[in-house]
């Protein structure tokens, strides 16, 4: 039970539980981001005379950048605080919200989508130091359980409310809606009191910020996990790139009913983080049950995912449930491994993450003759990969502090 003495750092005017809730709104940005206009990408490549690639590129640029912003807040935060760059990422979303609405090109539309990305990355990356700064033991990890469990409602409810959009407005109303959603996170962002005393802060240079990101990288057991768990963000971002494709071109299923299949398949990502609530007594067994499950969804997407659109849901249940348990998870882990540099550590944790769904989203959008058999593939693939990191991990008795 999360009470109003939880955490380290009091705020004054948040208190725990307001400090929750905005962290978990601003995870909720990048979701709603790119699920929002989802079901209007087959009508943004009509209008622009774009081919799928092309308006995936709207997609996979924003990941990208989001890494890239990542990167680049995070560090910077540890130097001069959470709370100015948690302002600023806000204020450029918003005003790249308003540009992606007027964009007169797939080019400028994807621009745009680049300088959104790099506001979001300030977001993240602060919101997850601040759990950092002011949580600790169960509670930091209840808190990380709770904001993926947040986080899933705008995967969730995203599509449904942009198929309903799209009913009235074109496209371009998604990001007005987005420009909204800014507006009202920077207003209560204004409450919100510095976490990271300057005492805490660090003292280098501006540039030698960038540095701390090596040194957090050369902690063995820091990458090692990060990059297993990485790999299971890979098959879940090239469904989000595909989806639409799969449900609306290759079922022939409407832009409507297609954002309620997706929004069941977020649905069940509100699982996830449940079952790690529930089921972490032993960190390695449910380490093994995330990969038996995908390995699970990946044999069923290449089998039976093709007969019909609720057979391919069903066969790809597994992934996301997965996928939202193995996050926080992993997130708890792997700061449990800095005790300094928890900007750079999150902006890892999230970059990585963010750079494997990149990369799915790209392979995902490859010229597959049928797109569910390209994303049963790239599931087997990836975790095969993660099953092949893991047991090396334990093979050469690499430190990680949890494990």
């Amino acid at each position: 039970m999360l009470t109003e003495n939880a955490s380290k750092i009091q705020q004054k005017y948040l208190g725990a539980k307001g400090l929750i809730v905005l962290i978990a709104v601003m995870n909720m940005f990048v979701p709603l981001s790119i699920d929002l206009y989802l079901p209007a990408l087959p009508t943004i490549g009509i209008e622009f005379a774009a081919t799928p690639l092309m308006v995936n590129l709207t997609l996979v640029s924003f990941f990208f950048f989001f890494a890239v912003g990542i990167l680049l807040f995070g560090p910077v935060s540890d130097k001069y605080g959470r709370r100015k760059i948690l302002l600023l990422g806000i204020v450029l979303y918003t005003l790249a919200s308003g540009l992606c609405a007027a964009a007169g090109s797939i080019y400028s539309l994807i621009a745009y989508r680049i300088v959104q990305a790099l506001g979001a990355g300030g977001m993240v990356a602060v919101s997850m130091a601040v759990v950092k700064d002011a949580f600790y033991g169960t509670t930091k990890n209840r808190v990380l359980a709770l904001v993926q469990a947040m986080a899933v409602i705008a995967p969730m409810v995203a599509p449904v409310i942009g198929a309903f959009l799209l009913q009235f407005v074109s496209w371009r109303g998604t990001f007005v809606v987005l420009i909204a959603a800014g507006a009202v996170n920077l207003a209560a962002s204004f409450f919100f009191e510095e976490t990271l005393p300057e005492s805490e802060r660090y003292k280098g240079s501006f540039w030698s910020t960038f540095g701390r990101l090596a040194v957090v990288g050369k902690n063995v057991g820091f990458t090692g996990v990060l990059t297993v768990f990485s790999l299971l963000a890979a098959p879940y971002m090239a469904y989000v790139a595909v989806s639409s494709y799969v449900y609306v071109q290759y079922f022939g299923l409407s832009e409507q009913v297609y954002s309620y299949f997706f929004a069941a398949n977020s649905f069940f990502a509100v699982v996830g983080p449940f079952l790690y609530m529930k089921l972490i007594g032993s960190p390695r067994q449910f380490t093994y049950g995330c990969f038996i499950f995908t390995v699970v969804a990946a044999a069923a997407l290449l089998t039976v995912g093709s007969i019909s659109p609720w057979w391919f849901l069903i066969a790809f249940l597994p992934v996301t449930i997965m996928e939202s348990a193995a996050r926080p998870f992993s997130t708890a882990i792997l700061l449990d491994q800095q005790k300094t540099d928890i900007g750079s550590a999150s902006s890892l944790i999230n970059a990585v993450n963010t750079v494997f769904g990149s990369l799915g989203m790209m392979l995902g959008a490859l010229n597959w003759s049928n797109f569910i058999e390209g994303l049963g593939i790239i599931t087997a693939v990836c975790v095969t990969l993660a099953i092949a990191g893991w047991l090396a991990l334990l093979h050469f008795k690499i430190r990680v502090e949890g494990l």
